[in-house]
């Protein structure tokens, strides 16, 4: 190959004629090109993250009295979880009922006093005073029963934070605390977490210049109101039965490590996919029309890097032509400039040709591992 390489380098070098010896002219597997349509896809790592999640956490303290699901289960918005014990906030509860039932009492007698007050102060049946205090007597019964119609609230909010309740539904996973245990306002360690799995995020870490190729790239994809199509592979290399679509990407650049995080939205009905499991999302980017694909162990470089590959002239020549490869499309090499895609490619027997040296193309024995498929993914 380095003796291959040198004669590629060498400006307007060619064999002799006669290069291939005395049996003729030297043997090579071909394979004839031919353009094609094909979808160009990108394969990115990824991240599940559940599409919503809440800590369980409790709002007021006291002793654990019941936990009243299962863990790993399924449950509900709404459902019971955990049971406080909740005599003192039940007894909170009542007293305040009976200090707004005073209250209430307290103000309809004033109410009364107040009208019958302002009937008198008409005849002069009253003086002046004592009309002005039960006026100022009958607004401040109103300011208490307003006082212990809030006090009422607040016991009646605690002894209903007395009973956790779960704020979403999804799948809950284990409790970290058992019955007897006691629970404080504001403690660091949640009580369990629910997770709600479908849908379910695949989140996708790109550098920023990454991204601003992606949407080049985007540009000339077919995106639906949905979003781009993204199907998945999973950690043991199987494809994911449903397709997700591409929702959005960070509007921010972490400043430390220069990446920005697209999301993927994906179906998850079986709870197959769960958070924290590492996948490879695959997006359709690009449609290029007319492609022209080669087998990776056609492309050759020069000492200085030149790409070139090996072509069987009219006149039965080896040539070297030089290419420009802009990616690896699956096991093939897509070629942009340099080919028109109606050429007889040498892929065998490279080490022992030079540029204008006569050979005899023959088929190449993995000539039909070496045609592309028409949905061939780009891995970059």
């Amino acid at each position: 190959m380095t003796l291959l390489a040198a004669a590629l380098s060498a400006c307007g070098q060619q064999a002799p004629q006669g290069g291939a010896g005395a049996n003729g002219p030297m043997p090579v597997g071909v394979v004839s090109l031919k353009t094609q349509d094909i979808q160009i896809e990108r394969e990115l790592p990824g991240r599940t993250v559940a599409h919503r999640s809440a800590e369980i956490r409790p709002q007021v303290g006291g002793i654990l009295q019941k936990r009243l699901f299962t863990e790993g289960s399924e449950v509900s918005a709404g459902q019971v979880l955990y049971q406080i014990d909740d005599a003192s906030f039940k007894a909170s509860y009542e007293s305040a009922s009976a200090a707004l039932a005073r209250a209430q009492a307290s103000l309809l007698s004033s109410k009364l006093k107040a009208e019958r007050y302002q009937e008198l102060i008409a005849i002069n049946g009253v003086s002046r005073q004592e009309n002005d205090d039960a006026q100022a007597a009958f607004l401040q019964a109103k300011a208490d029963v307003a006082a212990a119609t809030a006090a009422q609230q607040v016991a009646k909010i605690n002894l209903n934070y007395s009973q956790l309740r779960s704020p979403i539904s999804g799948r809950i996973g284990k409790s970290s605390v058992s019955e007897g245990a006691l629970l404080a306002v504001g403690q660091a360690t949640a009580l369990a977490t629910v997770q709600q799995l479908d849908p379910i995020y695949v989140d996708i870490s790109q550098s920023s210049a990454e991204l601003l190729r992606l949407k080049s790239e985007f540009a000339t994809a077919q995106p639906t109101k949905q979003g781009l199509p993204v199907r998945l592979i999973t950690e043991d290399g199987r494809e994911f039965a449903h397709e997700g679509r591409l929702q959005f990407a960070d509007a921010t650049v972490d400043a430390e490590t220069g990446g920005v995080t697209l999301r993927v939205l994906v179906p998850n009905p079986d709870k197959t996919l769960l958070p924290g499991m590492f996948v490879r999302a695959k997006l359709a980017t690009a449609e290029v029309q007319k492609a022209v694909l080669i087998p990776q162990q056609a492309l050759i470089r020069t000492p200085k890097g030149q790409a070139n590959v090996m072509v069987v002239d009219k006149n039965g020549q080896a040539q070297a032509v030089p290419v420009k490869a802009s990616r690896t499309v699956g096991d093939q090499w897509l070629i942009s400039e340099g080919l028109q895609g109606n050429e007889q490619l040498i892929v065998e027997g490279l080490q022992k040709v030079l540029p204008g040296m006569p050979v005899k193309a023959e088929p190449a024995k993995t000539q039909s591992q070496a045609q592309p498929q028409a949905s061939a993914a780009a891995r970059q």
